[in-house]
């Protein structure tokens, strides 16, 4: 039988975790009612491990696989295809060999009669939990189709954001390294040959020039040592960022970062409030949208503080009031949370938010170069005249002692 772990809260408001096995989230949500619990957040436990050779050489399903798979699910039902004939259909059609059978084991489980949600919920690395919700709320509420062309929109926009941010990191990635890599040769080639004239000439160096040529000699010597160095600090901070405090820590730095910052922020945002939109839209209770929303934006940080509001919005607090304690949306973004939950149309405005952000970070992506460039001239423009001092201070020197002659 399934494990699953769960945060509930007790009749005095006090927040107890733990686990119980059960046959689903849904079982172990009513063993919790019935011992006074009532619970905010069920997750499956992780499964165990196949060997290390089987998990290199297993297909992953990705996330266009999910997204092409919930636009066909909707076209299907809508075109009155019963959904068992549907799976199968699709099952056949999928060349990823892992997700057919995910596919069938769910077409499997429905013909046994259990709920789709249930069947879904057997494959959580495939699925997301939010995913799996929305497919409950569809199945409670008789319009599976709905919520199937909702999730497809969403993952496309999810898609979208992760490109673009992508694009928004690239441009940088590739000026940090090409200082880099300006500054290796300087090193390596340019001051050394420069090095051996001057020791030829028995030339008297300015100190200026005896740090750089320092530097060089330091650089070649111990190189084998300074690439052990750089690669085990990026291992060591890859690994850092896989715990929850490094991740954390990792994702609020991110956003503090000038130009690219503004951009991670505000698609971030953008995300946050589509994804609760649709949560909402779909008849999501709130407190669980806001569970959910807070594992799809992508942002340690963020989702720490969206966590925060889900627990404020528990206590009784508006949404719009806990978004303010939280610190991390603009003032537009307040406004327009409490005109909805004033006027009924909390989603609507959530979703022109999000349209508002997206539109804001394609035109920052756009001029992201323009507004990179000047400090890419700076850095380069900084190490030419350093490096011209270095090196030339010397050869002028030699050239007034030789005019005094």
């Amino acid at each position: 039988m399934p494990g699953f772990s769960y945060k509930a809260r007790n009749n005095r408001g006090e927040q107890l975790t733990g686990r119980l096995e059960a046959a689903s989230a849904d079982a172990t949500a009513e063993e919790l009612m019935r011992t006074g619990l009532i619970p905010i957040e069920i997750r499956p436990e992780a499964a165990a491990k196949p060997p290390l050779l089987l998990r290199f050489s297993e297909e992953k399903v990705e996330a266009t696989d999910i997204m092409l798979f919930a636009r066909q699910m909707a076209s299907l039902l809508r075109a009155g295809v019963p959904i068992l004939r549907a799976l199968g259909s699709l099952a056949e059609s999928t060349p990823h060999k892992r997700f057919q059978a995910v596919l069938n084991d769910v077409r499997e489980g429905l013909s046994a009669g259990r709920e789709m949600s249930a069947c879904l919920r057997k494959h959580p690395t495939v699925f997301e939990p939010l995913f799996i919700n929305m497919v409950r709320v569809g199945e409670s509420t008789g319009r599976l189709d709905d919520v199937f062309l909702r999730l497809f929109h969403h993952l496309e926009f999810e898609r979208e954001m992760r490109e673009r941010v992508k694009g928004a990191l690239r441009y940088p990635t590739f000026v940090v390294i090409a200082l880099m890599a300006a500054l290796a040769v300087i090193n390596v080639l340019v001051i050394p040959a420069f090095a051996k004239v001057y020791k030829s000439a028995h030339a008297d160096l300015p100190i200026f020039t005896r740090v750089l040529i320092g530097m060089s000699e330091w650089t070649v010597t111990w190189w084998p040592l300074l690439l052990g160095g750089l690669i085990a600090a990026v291992l060591g901070v890859r690994a850092w960022k896989r715990t929850a405090e490094g991740r954390y820590q990792w994702d609020k730095w991110m956003l503090r970062i000038p130009i690219i910052g503004a951009v991670l922020n505000k698609a971030t945002m953008a995300r946050f409030a589509k994804g609760l939109a649709m949560a909402y839209q779909s008849g999501v209770p709130i407190v669980q949208g806001l569970t959910h929303t807070a594992q799809v934006v992508g942002n340690a940080f963020v989702a720490s503080r969206v966590e925060q509001m889900r627990d404020g919005v528990e206590r009784g607090e508006s949404l719009s009031r806990t978004a303010r304690a939280s610190g991390v949306f603009s003032p537009i973004v307040l406004q327009m949370m409490s005109v909805g939950e004033e006027t009924g149309e909390l989603d609507r405005l959530l979703n022109e938010i999000g349209d508002l952000y997206q539109r804001d970070v394609e035109y920052q992506i756009r001029n992201l170069s323009q507004q990179i460039e000047p400090i890419l001239i700076a850095g380069l423009g900084f190490i030419i005249v350093t490096v011209a001092l270095g090196v030339f201070l010397p050869v002028w020197d030699m050239g007034s002692h030789m005019m005094k002659r």
